[in-house]
């Protein structure tokens, strides 16, 4: 590919962003995002990529929009991590699946189902897309300092959005509905679309990454008629994203002895 001055995609150069990144899907939501660092600037915009920086505890943090799914978010981590970012917190939303698990809640994923094509072009299928211990660590302990209802799991990915929302409409709805029993049995918490790719090009690239998501529904629970209310207020997990990445600073100045 032909060098070039900006990154291809978000459109920044060295210096335009932290070693630290937040990782929303939405567009729309950085600036919010933003406004919990401090002197925080926008950057850059080009299609999903929305880039603002600011600081944390004095060390220069960012966040960038990655789009929906995981081919737009490993863009995003790949140009992000050749102009110095090296440590990612994706905070999104999910769909419940484990029936104990409600809108409103906190999942901070522990390892990812590579039902996605995005991770299989960085490692063999038998490679596990799992998070950086430190940073889901830090994650928990964030839940736990705000005071918010969470639970800890395997998540499931996915490409099709209404693959798992409308699996009678596919061919292949009889495969659809059959893994999605399997996920059921085996106790995953919750479904959503980039995790997996984002572990496993993390790994490839040698840089750390977590997840926590928002829980906006559980169908799961509709469909024995368990109460709930749907939940798209996000500030939850953005407040869990930002609280663990000062963990994680202040964390990586111990180890650094800053």
């Amino acid at each position: 590919m032909q060098e070039m001055e900006k990154q291809f995609h978000i459109h920044c150069v060295e210096g335009d962003v932290g070693r630290y990144v937040i990782l929303p899907g939405d567009p729309g939501r950085c600036e919010s995002i933003a406004k919990l660092f401090d002197d925080a600037h926008f950057v850059a915009s080009n299609r999903e990529f929305n880039i603002w920086t600011g600081t944390l505890m004095g060390e220069k943090v960012s966040v960038c929009s990655t789009g929906i799914g995981g081919p737009s978010a490993s863009i995003a981590m790949e140009e992000l991590h050749n102009i110095g970012a090296d440590t990612f917190i994706r905070v999104g939303t999910c769909g419940g699946i484990d029936i104990d698990v409600k809108s409103g809640d906190i999942v901070v994923a522990t390892g990812a189902i590579r039902y996605e094509h995005t991770s299989q072009e960085y490692a063999p299928i038998e490679y596990p897309a799992v998070p950086d211990f430190g940073i889901t660590t830090a994650l928990v302990q964030a839940c736990k300092n705000l005071g918010k209802r969470f639970t800890t799991g395997v998540v499931q990915n996915k490409d099709s959005f209404y693959g798992q929302h409308s699996p009678e409409k596919s061919p292949v709805y009889y495969e659809l509905l059959q893994k999605w029993e399997s996920w059921k049995r085996l106790g995953v918490k919750a479904s959503e679309m980039e995790s997996a790719a984002l572990f496993v090009v993390a790994s490839a690239l040698k840089c750390r990454c977590g997840s926590c998501f928002h829980v906006i529904w559980n169908q799961e629970r509709e469909k024995l008629g368990l109460d709930q209310d749907m939940s798209e207020d996000t500030s939850s997990a953005v407040k869990v994203g930002v609280e663990a990445l000062k963990l994680i600073i202040e964390e990586d100045r111990k180890t650094s002895g800053k």
